[in-house]
């Protein structure tokens, strides 16, 4: 493994699972959860923890199929990107384990995928698309962190009285609104 693929893989881990000086990784902000937590909606319209993490899943799953040239396939769950969760008339807590055990396994496929490449392979564009391979794996590792922080902060929300979750997010729109 090349120094610059090590680094990428360094990368890659913290944003996950591994610990960094940013705070909670994406897997760690999921971390004893359980899936009436990980089902709850901040407001009408609105994704849950729950959905977040299959949504993870499945882009680690579509950058790991653009890394190694495969051809669109199957998921494991129909459909792209966004997914309703929790499936009515699941077991809620089976389900839950299931999706966190999907997010578990695209990451660690995705991470060999990208043990593999060679330096030189950072450079070229990902077949389907303009981006480059180095773009793609720094893209999902920062994809996993911005996540991280989203779940942080629904995980905030569910914890606070109606009034102060309301209050928060009204400046959260405040602050998109603005542009930041």
């Amino acid at each position: 493994m090349t120094d610059a693929i090590a680094v990428l893989v360094k990368a890659l881990d913290e944003a996950f699972d591994r610990k960094g000086w940013h705070g909670a990784n994406l897997r760690g902000s999921i971390r004893g959860m359980a899936a009436d937590t990980a089902a709850w909606r901040p407001a009408p319209g609105r994704h849950n923890i729950w959905e977040i993490v299959v949504h993870a899943a499945y882009w680690k799953y579509a950058v790991r199929r653009r890394l190694l040239g495969e051809r669109r396939g199957r998921f494991a769950i129909k459909g792209s990107n966004w997914f309703e969760r929790p499936v009515t008339g699941a077991n809620r807590d089976s389900q839950w384990r299931s999706d966190v055990a999907l997010l578990l396994e695209t990451h660690a496929s995705l991470r060999t995928a990208v043990v593999q490449l060679s330096g030189a392979d950072l450079r070229r564009r990902a077949p389907g698309g303009e981006t480059t391979v180095l773009a793609l794996v720094t893209g999902i590792a920062a994809h996993d962190l911005y996540h991280a922080g989203q779940i942080q902060f629904i995980k905030r929300l569910h914890g606070a009285k109606p009034r102060a979750r309301f209050a928060a997010l009204a400046r959260s729109r405040q602050r998109r609104r603005r542009g930041y």
